[in-house]
């Protein structure tokens, strides 16, 4: 009884102990404030920045009131009061401006992170080397700039290093500058309580010691060195490297290391490691087994490399089968490699696999069938996408899994629709990516498809002949591409989710009726493409474009659409993308236009618009790259202030009336002026990740239709062509001079105009010519010898004008057609004639101007002569016989006998047939 009450009362005491601390810490939360030293660090630091919401607010207003623990980002401990946490990572506002040293008052400060943040590609501050109690630095996607500070390494308590993703937007390494840069690691080093380092998108080009440092952090778990330009790893750092067994996540992608750089320190510190990345290196030969050694492992990406199957690989004899075994393997990334052949069906040995991508290899004409794919009971994602596989299943297959996304553009899988879908669209587990684009459908699409489709976020159909209408119910999705296929009727109502980036491209189809549908798209402020080009829309455009706030890119071209350009259009700020060529709109350009200043592409061409070209165009849309106002009513003068264009590439004028001369400021065309990057090209790309097992890219290249080497075509590649199409029009006076600075130009066409003067003498300075056609005008003089300087020139025309003289001697001026030269007055020599002294001046004049050849000309006086031959023949004659009573008496008497002639002589004959057929008849 006494050793019962006494554990009774120990246990009551201690019951007491702890409410009295649980007490306490209640009191000593609300007690707790804000220390007055650290507030006014902290305000200090507020003054250096610029935080503002999507509005242009003060993100940070509330750090005006008393107590700065509870102020945005800000966290501190809840006993002691002091600050120890600064995040202003993934929030709906951007941080900017510059970090003040105030920080360093913050003694106890533990995490310090500013990822995905913009300051403006200033250097990381090297008093952060003096925080010596932070644990967490992340400056990743921040923007900053310069070397990396080797002070960091300071940092002793530090667990977690992100300085990764800087410079831009991660997602497209050609639009990416490295912007850090590091000589040597051995600073890293000194920090060996680091768990996670992200170092991505650094230039470690210099760093030889990586591999080294990186095996002397005993407890390092993560690490990602993606795209940092890493040396190749020497004999004499392998040997100095030690075998990791804390190393769980590596990523080593996009720095193009060769298999005999990586291999031999890779599997001396892979025991542990669950996630590889090694994609988009220089990875040769067949798949090593040793991947088979990895027994932890469960995420294996070899992507993007130039990897082959082994014979024993192809029998499904390798390591990777032994890989496969493990039950926690799920995910298989061979995508873009050199694999050929066929695919063994002892791949579904790989029964684990969650996630398979096996796209952009060679496995032409191999047949997958439901043998291959029989014992995929948990997979989730399948890419197959541009392996020109055959996928062949029995009517009536179900497959085992039900996957989320399926990846199949340009595998072969018509005629038929495939039936197996169902099975994967009518499973809870929702289907979210499908993209069968590409692969070979000529069929309707089946009445099963709508119900399920509505769940989906993402449906590639493109580049089929799948026939069919929309529901009349609405339709709800993200991203939609039916583009060139045979569906028809009528739009269907659209319903997109507010939290994407929704796209629709229904281009090169038969939609017909009105385009008022868009007009009622259910959260359209999300909607960032719209194309519908090459329909047989018609109608009016409705002006219902005020809230699309997010579209970027709107195609309406190649319809039937007719009246004037809606106004709501000028509420697009956010457009880079417009396309209406190929319709009926007429009246002026409207003023409201101007609005889209972020405008890159504007393609008008082959519309009713008339006046004058406004001058906005040059002052108010400083971005764009593409102009083309070509086949329209245009007249007056082309404006100077187009000169304000520095970024123009294309400029089509052509089939207008514009009149006057070419404004000598051209030449402030710096696109065409200098060379500049290709990376600048007239693309969109959309990137929308809402969740991070679902990233989807949408690239969207706006293909405009010009006159290239004579033939109108759709030119895809317009970031790459720099073109001044100026022809068709009532152009005259003189080439200005100052067109010789534009010597990246590619396509110069001025024909059929009235210019005079002399060829350009220094012409041959174009050097990138390959188109020049000057047909048609009224130039004269001699071919300037630089003519024959252009070593690329393909396309020349220079007919129809009065030049003379002899052809300048070049291989590449005397390999053009002699019609290239063809009337002028007195050109000679090859090709048009072996020498000059055998040559003549042909007679006549060529003809010039707007759209007239000698054709033309010689038609118009052979008409003009046969009407005035009529005029006089018949007046004169009329005119005699009606003023002369005479003359008029002894012409009737004249029509009278001659009536009477032909009386007789048809009666008289008619007398003769007749006897002779009674006479034939007696007989």
């Amino acid at each position: 009884m006494i050793t019962m009450s006494s554990k009774s009362s120990h246990k009551l005491v201690l019951f007491f102990a702890i409410s009295c601390l649980l007490l306490q810490e209640k009191c000593t939360e609300a007690s707790v404030l804000c220390k007055e030293s650290e507030k006014k660090a902290l305000l200090e630091f507020k003054h250096s920045l610029q935080a503002m919401d999507s509005s242009g607010d003060d993100a940070l207003f509330l750090w005006e009131t008393e107590e700065c623990c509870f102020w945005h980002g800000v966290e501190c401990n809840s006993l002691t009061g002091y600050v120890e946490i600064l995040d202003f990572s993934l929030q709906s506002w951007v941080v900017a401006g510059t970090i003040s040293p105030s920080l360093l008052k913050l003694h106890h400060l533990t995490s310090l992170n500013f990822n995905s943040n913009d300051f403006n590609g200033s250097l990381i501050p090297e008093f952060f080397g003096s925080l010596n109690k932070l644990k967490l630095l992340d400056l990743s996607n921040a923007n900053f700039r310069g070397p990396i500070p080797s002070l960091l390494g300071n940092l002793s308590m530090l667990e977690t290093l992100r300085l990764g993703g800087n410079g831009g937007d991660v997602t497209y390494r050609h639009n990416f500058k490295k912007m850090f840069s590091v000589g040597k690691l051995e600073w890293l080093s000194h920090l060996s309580r680091l768990k996670e380092v992200d170092l991505s998108f650094t230039n470690l080009s210099n760093a030889n010691d990586w591999s080294q440092v990186i095996s002397h952090l005993p407890l390092l778990q993560k690490l990602s060195l993606r795209h940092c330009d890493l040396p190749s790893i020497s004999s004499s750092s392998l040997s100095l490297a030690n075998s990791s067994t804390s190393l769980t996540y590596l990523d080593l992608s996009d720095n193009n290391l060769p298999s005999s750089a990586i291999y031999p320190w890779l599997f001396n510190v892979s025991s542990n490691l669950v996630s590889l990345n090694l994609s988009s290196n220089k990875l040769k030969g067949p798949i090593p087994e040793a991947f088979g050694n990895m027994k932890a492992i469960q995420e294996l990406y070899l992507n993007d490399n130039l990897l082959v199957l082994a014979e024993n690989q192809v029998r499904g004899d390798s390591g990777l089968n032994e890989i496969g075994k493990l039950p926690d393997f799920r995910v298989l990334d061979l995508g873009y490699n050199l694999l050929n052949g066929s695919i063994s069906k002892s791949i579904g040995q790989l029964s684990n696999l969650h996630v398979l991508r096996l796209a952009g290899n060679s496995f032409d004409g191999d047949v997958i069938s439901e043998a291959h794919l029989s014992n995929f009971t948990n997979l989730q994602v399948l890419d197959l996408s541009f392996t020109s596989l055959t996928l062949k299943f029995n009517t009536g297959w179900i497959p085992p899994f039900h996957l989320s996304q399926i990846m199949l553009c340009s595998c072969k899988l018509g005629p038929r629709f495939p039936d197996w879908l169902r099975t994967q669209m009518d499973f809870l587990l929702v289907l979210e990516y499908l993209d069968i684009s590409a692969s070979g459908i000529s069929d309707s699409l089946p009445y099963w498809f709508w119900d399920p489709f509505q769940r989906l976020r993402y449906l590639n159909m493109s580049f089929n002949q799948i026939s069919g209408t929309f529901p009349n119910n609405s339709i709800h999705i993200s991203h939609l591409d039916l583009s060139s296929n045979n569906f028809s009727g009528p739009l269907p109502h659209f319903s997109l989710d507010f939290s994407d980036t929704g796209t629709i491209k229904l281009s090169k189809n038969k939609f017909n009726g009105s385009v008022s549908p868009i007009c009622i798209i259910t959260n359209e402020v999300s909607l960032a493409l719209l194309d519908l080009s090459n329909n047989q829309l018609s109608g009016v455009v409705p002006d219902c474009f005020h809230s699309f706030r997010s579209l970027t890119a709107l195609n309406l071209g190649d319809n039937s659409f007719s009246g004037s350009l809606p106004s709501s259009l000028g509420s697009l700020t956010s457009l880079e993308m417009l396309s209406l060529r190929g319709n009926k709109f007429s009246g002026e350009l409207p003023l409201y236009l101007q609005n889209c200043t972020e405008l890159k592409f504007l393609d008008l061409s082959d519309n009713e618009l008339s006046g004058e070209i406004p001058m906005w165009l040059g002052q108010r849309l400083p971005s764009l790259v593409f102009l083309s106002l070509q086949r329209n009513q245009f007249r007056g003068r082309i404006p100077h202030q187009l000169c304000e264009l520095k970024y123009l590439q294309i400029l089509d004028l052509s089939v207008n009336k514009i009149s006057a001369s070419i404004p000598p400021c051209l030449k402030n065309f710096n696109s065409m002026a200098k060379k500049v990057s290709l990376d600048r090209r007239i693309e969109l790309h959309l990137l929308d990740q809402p969740y991070v097992r679902s990233l989807v890219d949408v690239r969207y290249v706006d293909e405009a239709l010009i006159t290239w080497k004579g033939t109108k075509e759709n030119y895809p590649q317009l970031g790459l062509l720099r073109a001044i199409d100026l022809s068709c029009n009532k152009l005259t006076g003189e080439i200005p001079e100052e067109l010789n600075s534009l010597q990246e130009l590619v396509a110069l066409n001025l024909s059929r105009n009235f210019f005079t003067g002399k060829i350009l003498q220094k012409i041959g300075h174009l050097r990138q010519l390959e188109v020049l056609d000057l047909s048609r005008n009224k130039f004269s003089g001699n071919i300037p010898t630089s003519l024959s300087e252009l070593t690329f020139l393909s396309i020349l025309d220079l007919s129809y004008n009065d030049l003379t003289g002899k052809i300048p001697t070049s291989t590449q001026l005397q390999s053009f057609d002699p019609s290239s030269f063809s009337h002028n007055r007195g050109l000679c020599g090859p090709p048009v004639s072996p020498n000059c002294s055998m040559v003549e001046p042909p007679p006549g004049k060529p003809a010039v101007g707007g759209e007239e050849d000698s054709d033309d000309q010689f038609m118009k006086w052979f008409y003009t002569g046969m009407g005035l031959g009529f005029v006089v023949g018949f007046w004169g004659f009329c005119g005699v016989v009606f003023f002369k009573r005479s003359w008029r008496h002894s012409y009737y008497r004249y029509l009278d006998s001659a009536k009477d002639w032909v009386y007789v002589s048809f009666v008289l004959l008619k007398t003769r047939l007749v006897r002779r057929i009674k006479g034939v008849s007696t007989r």
